[in-house]
Order: structure tokens, then C-alpha cells, then sequence
């Protein structure tokens, strides 16, 4: 399984977002790409994909930009990556062409399905509270290694 760049930002600014939740106050993508070091019109089109799949809001206005559409803890991972990589689950191909297909069923029903639902699971179990308290953690480890 390979997340895209597209993923991976996702991820990123729904983490940056999450971690200011409780002011409020929405976040703009102005300062999502610079926060990110990313492009504007990059995080745009993600954020397109995220607002189609219901998980942030728009404001409209001086004063707008993106929240969260429910609470951090009710967003996972899973939901992030899926409205952003359309073909993250989709099934792979016969690797035998369809000339020994008792192959193909034995490989999709021992690997493929069971790789696919233990990525599904586990990515379904980090929340985007889980994120933003492992980022808060590295922020404070990188403190103190910095005045060592």
C-alpha cells in the first residue's frame, strides 16, 4: 500500500486543523501551506476531496476558512485517506490471467482481503485526537533535544 503525497497532506493539515479545534476559529488554507510547507493550490484540491466527504466546512467570509465537521475524536484516519485516495482498497488484479483461478481466489482470500481489512482496522482505530497527541509529544521530545 503507497499513500500519495495527496494523502499525506490530508493527513497533515486534518492533524493542524484538529490541533486547533477548540479555539474555534477557522483555519485558512493560506496558513495551512505555510504552516505545511506545501502549496496552496495543492492543499485546495485535497481540501475539495475533504469538504466532498463531509469532514470539514467551509466559512465563507474576512474572517473564513475550514473547521472540522465534527469533533477530532470522531474523525479517524480511514475516513481521511479514503475521501482522498479513491483507490486506496480497490482489488488487485489476477496474477494469473484467469488461467488458474483457484490461484487467484486462494491469494485474495488468505493475503489481499486480510491485508486490506487489518489496514483498514488499524487506520480506522487513530483518531485524529491520536495524532495531535503524538505531534504535541514529538513538539516537547524536539524541545528538549534542542536545550541539551
Amino acid at each position: 500500500m503507497r499513500v500519495s503525497a495527496k494523502g499525506r497532506y490530508g493527513l497533515a493539515a486534518m492533524t493542524h486543523i484538529a490541533s486547533q479545534y477548540e479555539t474555534g476559529v477557522p483555519i485558512t488554507i493560506i496558513s495551512i501551506a505555510e504552516k505545511l510547507g506545501i502549496s496552496k493550490i495543492y492543499l485546495e484540491q485535497v481540501f475539495s476531496l475533504l469538504k466532498r466527504a463531509n469532514l470539514v466546512i467551509s466559512i465563507k467570509g474576512a474572517q473564513g476558512g475550514y473547521q472540522l465537521a465534527k469533533a477530532p475524536v470522531k474523525i479517524n484516519a480511514l475516513e481521511v485517506l479514503s475521501a482522498i485516495e479513491l483507490s486506496l482498497f480497490e482489488k488487485t488484479e489476477a496474477a494469473t490471467s484467469n488461467h488458474c483461478p483457484e490461484i487467484d481466489k486462494a491469494l485474495q482470500n488468505s493475503i489481499f482481503t486480510l491485508l486490506d481489512n487489518s489496514v483498514q482496522n488499524l487506520l480506522s482505530n487513530i483518531t485524529l485526537v491520536d495524532l495531535v497527541i503524538e505531534m504535541e509529544k514529538n513538539k516537547s521530545e524536539e524541545a528538549l533535544m534542542y536545550f541539551i
